[in-house]
């Protein structure tokens, strides 16, 4: 469903996500929950790692490629919590963290949704 959710998206930004690795672990590392400010493991589906295109220099080199997490158990309790598709949830939290590749924070990310709304 992940890949399919990227595979999904225009072109434009397909090809600028094509570095990006994508991982799929049933919960996030108490390291990556403290980087969001979390201590729940149930509260966070998904993450990016990664330095966003509009901050990385031409200069740089020898990083890490960016990843887009998934964690399985927190969206598997999302689903039987509020009975959204698997695969509209997936995609959600795939084309959000995607988001984060290009720059865009949680509130930019929140205000475009509310938009298309």
């Amino acid at each position: 469903m992940a890949e399919a959710s990227l595979a999904a998206l225009p072109a434009e930004f397909r090809t600028k996500l094509g570095e990006v690795v994508l991982r799929v672990e049933e919960f996030a590392t108490a390291e990556q929950l403290a980087a969001v400010d979390l201590t729940d493991r149930w509260q966070l589906s998904g993450l990016y790692e990664g330095e966003a295109l509009p901050d990385r220099s031409i200069w740089a080199s020898g990083r890490m490629p960016a990843q887009i997490w998934l964690f399985r158990q927190p969206l598997i309790a999302e689903w039987r919590e509020t009975g959204v598709r698997m695969d509209d949830l997936v995609r959600h939290v795939v084309v959000h963290e995607a988001g984060h590749h290009f720059g865009f924070s949680d509130d930019d990310m929140h205000r475009l949704e509310d938009d298309a709304e």
